[in-house]
């Protein structure tokens, strides 16, 4: 087994290869070309995303295998972070990469200087030179984060609004780690004393992700114009060219349900394409501050889910659809059997020639629906505590009051953390809603799209996968808003 340093090489055997970093870390990693650049969502490996073609993170390890890695990837970067949100890795002991063939047979071991102020360390890349692979020892930091580490990469990042408190999100950081997990740290109390435990998730944009959160459009055609606004054309042209046709005959190809336009969707799909036109920037997030998800609830449709296409060079509605069923990710949104509504608007820019095309989709919201969005959370997460051998937890109404409470609160007012702007953490709020439970815990996200999608986030984590899985925990609570900058906020709420 070879010790390595900084700048050190390894050839690699054929086939895949494991890395894996033990001890208060987070690991994700990046997969790029030469240029060193994603090329869209599925590039990019971390919690909520565990898996892309060639590469599966599971836990504290990352298996790569370099040949299933999608076309033209010549390299993967491995990258650690705090679980804990804002803990300098200084305050830790120095994360060490153990490096295994596919039998498990140790092949190196690199453990860098120790960092200072930095907050996220790449610590090695797979790469290929030739027609082989090897391993590099890094050991580059970042100050900034998970931000500063992205927009390297060419993943566009959108701040948050500071927030305080031991269970505030990192600000600007997709994914930030929290208690072992992206997002913000979680808090349990044994008795009444608090004692953090667990986390919340965010899910992370890519700038070439279409349904990606906080910020990530797909760019079709030659690239837009960013300087100084310029003028549009008066409300946008409306999407009458056979859009409805179009996208339900690729929805009944999928096997999925057909969508109806609905005029509050087409209103706020019309004034969002018009912002990005007159800022000459596509995301999912304009330049005004708002948000296309604050547009949808603006526009007075409450939903359950929602999905985006954000995009610039499709001359007709016919070529925007075909660009939307041609790759992976917006053919996903396309064809979402959960949707059941649909909004489409397209903004000419005059003076760049570009055309700013929104797409809305989104499933309207009922007290019904919330029910068995609830529910669905709720099931799925006792089906991983009987994998684990753990009793199911009771849906306990005072824990879900609370749990609502907060999802709705951090839409309302603009966060995203365990610690709401009065103060208040988990146990306060499961106090004030009436709960007597000696032991509390919290796990939140934001941006996930579905029940499912945001417990496998949750269970991809360390930190909330140990609320989940706490013995000591009897009953949940689940809530759920739709709405904000991230566009859904999850909840759920433990006593013990």
């Amino acid at each position: 087994m070879s010790e390595l340093v900084p700048g050190g090489n390894l050839p690699l055997p054929g086939g895949a290869v494991s890395v894996r970093v033990p001890g208060p870390f987070d690991v994700s990693a990046l997969v790029t070309d030469d240029g060193g650049k994603v090329r869209g969502d599925e590039d990019f490996v971390f919690y909520n995303q565990p898996a892309a073609p060639g590469a599966r993170l599971r836990g504290d390890t990352l298996t790569v295998d370099p040949a299933g890695l999608r076309p033209g990837a010549t390299r993967v970067t491995v990258a650690v972070s705090p679980a804990d949100p804002g803990t300098a890795l200084g305050r830790l002991p120095s994360p060490t990469l153990h490096v295994t063939d596919a039998s498990g047979r140790p092949l190196a071991r690199f453990t860098p200087p120790r960092s200072q102020r930095e907050t996220v360390l790449l610590l090695a890349e797979i790469y290929r030179r030739g027609d082989r692979w090897k391993l590099r020892a890094l050991g580059q930091g970042y100050a900034d984060g998970l931000a500063g580490l992205a927009r390297d990469f060419g993943v566009d990042v959108v701040d948050d609004p500071p927030a305080s408190g031991p269970g505030a999100a990192a600000a600007g950081v997709p994914g930030t780690a929290a208690a072992g997990t992206p997002g913000a740290a979680a808090a349990g109390v044994p008795g009444a004393r608090p004692d953090p435990s667990g986390g919340g998730a965010r899910r992370a944009g890519l700038v070439t992700g279409p349904a990606a959160v906080p910020a990530g459009p797909h760019r079709a055609g030659p690239p837009t114009v960013t300087a100084a606004p310029s003028p549009v054309s008066p409300g946008g042209t409306p999407p009458d060219d056979g859009f409805l046709g179009l996208v339900n005959s690729a929805r009944a190809a999928a096997g999925s349900p057909p969508v109806s336009l609905d005029a509050r969707l087409v209103s706020a799909a019309r004034e969002h394409a018009a912002a990005m036109a007159a800022h000459g920037r596509l995301g999912v997030e304009s330049r005004d501050g708002v948000s296309v998800y604050q547009r949808v609830t603006g526009a007075g449709y409450a939903y359950l889910t929602i999905g985006e296409h954000l995009v610039s060079g499709p001359r007709t509605t016919a070529e925007f659809v075909a660009y939307c069923v041609r790759a992976d990710s917006p053919r996903r949104t396309l064809g979402d059997p959960a949707f059941t509504h649909a909004g489409l608007a397209r903004v000419h820019d005059a003076p760049s020639g570009e055309t700013y095309w929104t797409a809305v989709w989104a499933r309207p919201f009922t007290p019904g629906g919330l029910t068995d969005t609830a529910a669905a959370v709720t099931d799925l997460t006792n089906r991983e505590r009987a994998r684990a051998g753990l009793p199911p937890l009771a849906v306990d109404p005072l824990l879900t009051a609370a749990a609502q409470a907060h999802s709705a609160d951090m839409v309302a007012r603009a966060f995203y953390a365990h610690t709401a702007p009065d103060g208040s953490r988990p146990w306060d709020r499961a106090a004030a809603a009436g709960s007597t439970r000696r032991s509390i815990g919290e796990n939140i996200a934001c941006g996930q799209r579905s029940p499912a999608e945001v417990v496998e986030g949750w269970m991809n984590s360390p930190g909330h996968r140990a609320n989940i899985l706490k013995p000591g925990f009897t009953h949940i609570g689940i809530g759920f808003a739709g709405g904000g900058r991230a566009g859904t906020y999850w909840t759920q709420l433990f006593g013990g």
